[in-house]
């Protein structure tokens, strides 16, 4: 990862997104101090998750069809915080 001062990166914004599509990431600073990172946008990341939230909804499903509560409930939830 390179670091790059604000007034630098205006002015070479060009060559820092060529640099970010090669696979490098960027780490813009302000007085010395990192404000911003240029890294490549990944167009697969929000079909990963919805897809990894697909599976743990699936998953409790499957834990939930396996229980079988039998009584009250607010006295299984007492018996539960003894």
């Amino acid at each position: 990862m390179i670091s790059i001062p604000l007034a630098q990166a205006k002015n070479q914004l060009s060559e820092l997104i060529c640099r970010v599509e090669r696979g490098e990431t960027v780490a813009v600073t302000r007085r010395g101090k990192p404000v911003v990172q240029l890294v490549m946008y990944d167009t697969q990341a929000p079909s990963q998750q919805s897809e990894q939230v697909q599976q743990v909804f699936a998953n409790l499903r499957q834990l939930r069809s396996s229980l079988a509560l039998e009584g009250n409930l607010k006295t299984i939830a007492r018996e539960g915080l003894a």
